[in-house]
């Protein structure tokens, strides 16, 4: 029989409603695997994120374990959380390394074997670039730099140069040969899904953002920015790949993960057993109730300069 968990979700990138959370929270899909999980208000264990704008603060108003979860560039505040599932290294009793790619539980289908006989056969179009967000200086630099050496199709909305939006992420990027997975920002541990999925579409990442990804994924199946001294040398070795069949098959030949196998962060008995030890402590561990309520302080006073939004001046009249 599951043991049965009364928790909540909230600060994520859906709604707060439960039907929502049911059908589109992964770690609500992931929990339900091993515990029977009751969705309240009143719960025993909330998890929230960093997203929902002023909806990411409705943490402040649960008096029970907070468990914070990101998937965004950011450090979890052990002074408001009891506990952590984030990018960050070192694992501790408080703090679990949980990249954002390993929600895509569906998507490991990376340990097939990889037909590198079909795929060269394929004439596949050069390089592709797909992404929303055009504030990240360091991947439209390199955009810019490989279009000099050859042309990138551009599918999402930022430099768009096929004429429309891609619909099929995964099936636009398996026409390409390479594909640029950069992140938006750099910081050790913080790798997310792009990486992985150009490696489910069986083409070669050129990949920038975290320092340390080789602890994660094989150095040999990718291009790793972090290795080369310049954009310019980058773009040098891609274009020596590129015209280099046996080259190019020796990269599609490699297991995209390190030692061959999802590292331990990822396995999902190891999350759900972490998920199970903080079950196993209902009570606090934090000493928050004076942050909670210096923080709380903080936005009556934003809502006194008027700076909050309507969701934010209802949940303080609380």
């Amino acid at each position: 029989m599951q043991r049965k968990i009364l928790i909540n979700f909230t600060g994520f990138w859906h709604s707060n409603d439960h039907d929502v959370i049911r059908r589109h929270n992964p770690l609500y899909r992931l929990l339900s695997k091993r515990f029977e999980l009751v969705l309240t208000d009143r719960p025993d264990f909330l998890i929230y994120s960093c997203f929902g704008g002023d909806s990411g603060y409705d943490y402040l108003s649960y008096d029970c374990v907070r468990i914070f979860y990101t998937g965004e560039n950011i450090r979890p505040d052990f002074d408001d959380c009891d506990y952590a599932f984030s990018f960050d290294y070192p694992v501790t009793d408080r703090n679990y390394r949980l990249p954002l790619y390993g929600l895509d539980w569906q998507l490991h289908r990376t340990t097939e074997d990889v037909d590198v006989d079909a795929i060269m056969r394929q004439q596949r179009k050069f390089c592709n670039f797909v992404y929303s967000n055009d504030r990240a200086r360091e991947r439209m630099e390199f955009f810019d730099r490989l279009q000099q050496y050859k042309r990138v199709d551009s599918g999402g909305k930022v430099r768009n140069n096929i004429g429309h939006l891609v619909g099929d992420k995964l099936d636009f990027l398996g026409n390409y040969k390479f594909t640029i997975a950069f992140e938006n920002e750099s910081h050790p541990g913080y790798t997310t899904e792009k990486l992985l999925h150009a490696f489910i579409a069986r083409t070669v990442p050129i990949y920038w953002g975290n320092p340390l990804v080789g602890r994660d994924f094989n150095p040999k199946a990718f291009i790793n920015c972090h290795d080369y001294g310049s954009f310019e040398e980058v773009v040098a070795r891609v274009a020596e790949i590129d015209r280099d069949d046996d080259l190019y098959r020796a990269y599609l030949s490699q297991h995209c993960f390190a030692n061959g196998q999802d590292n331990e962060f990822i396995n999902e008995k190891n999350v759900l057993d972490r998920f199970d030890q903080i079950f196993s402590h209902p009570h606090p561990v934090r000493k928050a109730r004076k942050t909670d309520f210096i923080k709380r302080a903080q936005l009556r006073l934003q809502l006194w300069a008027g700076r909050t939004s309507d969701s934010l001046r209802a949940r303080l009249s609380r």
